[in-house]
């Protein structure tokens, strides 16, 4: 089977816009592909963190990724920071990439002026690890969305650059773009995150998602019960293309168009499909947070499927770029 890698940071709650536009697509990837999943705690620490959370919050992230499908009988899940093989051979691409072009990567631009106070090195070079994650694997496959096609790319020419230095090593990975609805947050306008406070939580209580809903953007052209509204411009709909059941869809967007249900009632018929999803999932994680010993397995045994792969592919490469030392 073709392989796959991606990976997800560990960096506060999993929210609906993750759970939509990766997760979910994921668990359905490993029916096809050899799938390689990580916690990439590494990416985690380029931005301002509290370090005293990070254990918690990758073990969190870990038990979601195991509660939404992500099992050991389908796909492996582990750690970034438990395979070493990443952050050596991220030094090794780091030789072959200009850094002109690590400058014109869009999210460096924005994580530049988002932490103004904190440009480093890991920010510009997050990039160069991105490959090094996916190629350690070589892997042939990444699912990602729209705005990190570009990260894709990159990869795709260092591995170039590598293969014509140093002869044919890794392939080039290819893009899995998500057909997943995109989200925004509930206001309706940014992405979905937890720091602006714009969120739905996979795990929040259900009086918590109803609330939230309640109060979600709904189509800016929609002012009174009674007026028709768009769709197509409402966040509202687009969880629906996400959660709801294709007849439950067609209903509502041929109600909102005539003004035969208020966005109250469109939210409620939303909100009954979202719970309904993500009741299991939170159910399954609170099984796993009964037993912590369950997922420290999981990672351990990831980590070790994971190594056994990485070495061999950095002994390849050690010896290809001269580095590797037959009398030790």
């Amino acid at each position: 089977m073709d392989r796959i890698f991606s990976g997800i940071q560990p960096s506060g709650e999993i929210h609906i816009g993750n759970y939509v536009g990766a997760i979910r697509n994921w668990v359905q990837l490993t029916e096809r592909y050899d799938c390689i999943y990580s916690v990439v705690d590494y990416h985690a620490i380029t931005i301002e963190y509290e370090m005293e959370l990070m254990q918690k919050r990758i073990l969190e992230t870990a038990t979601i990724l195991v509660a939404c499908g992500l099992t050991p009988d389908k796909c492996i899940v582990f750690v970034q920071s438990h395979v070493p093989e990443h952050t050596e051979l991220a030094w090794v691409f780091n030789s072959v990439t200009p850094i002109g072009e690590l400058e014109r990567m869009t999210q460096f631009k924005e994580k530049s002026k988002q932490h103004r106070q904190n440009i480093n090195m890991g920010l510009l070079g997050y990039p160069v690890l991105q490959a090094a994650d996916i190629l350690i694997y070589k892997a042939g496959y990444v699912p990602v969305g729209e705005d990190q096609t570009q990260h894709v790319e990159l990869s795709r020419e260092i591995a170039r650059k590598f293969n014509t230095r140093y002869g044919e090593t890794f392939p080039e990975p290819k893009v899995l773009l998500s057909t997943a609805p995109r989200i925004a947050g509930t206001d309706g306008q940014a992405k979905m995150s937890k720091s602006m406070n714009n969120a739905i939580g996979l795990l929040e209580a259900p009086e918590v998602i109803r609330e939230k809903l309640r109060s979600a953007a709904t189509c800016p052209h929609r002012e009174r019960r009674s007026d028709p509204g768009h769709p197509e411009h409402c966040n509202i709909f687009t969880m629906h293309q996400a959660f709801s059941k294709p007849d439950e869809i067609s209903g509502v967007e041929q109600g909102c168009r005539t003004a035969g249900i208020g966005c109250i009632e469109c939210k409620e018929i939303l909100y009954k499909n979202m719970v309904e999803e993500l009741g299991p999932i939170q159910a399954r994680v609170k099984e796993m947070n009964a037993r912590p010993e369950y997922i420290v397995d999981v990672l351990k045994s990831g980590a070790a499927h994971c190594k056994a792969i990485a070495s061999e592919v950095m002994d390849e490469v050690r010896r290809k770029i001269g580095v590797k030392s037959e009398w030790l």
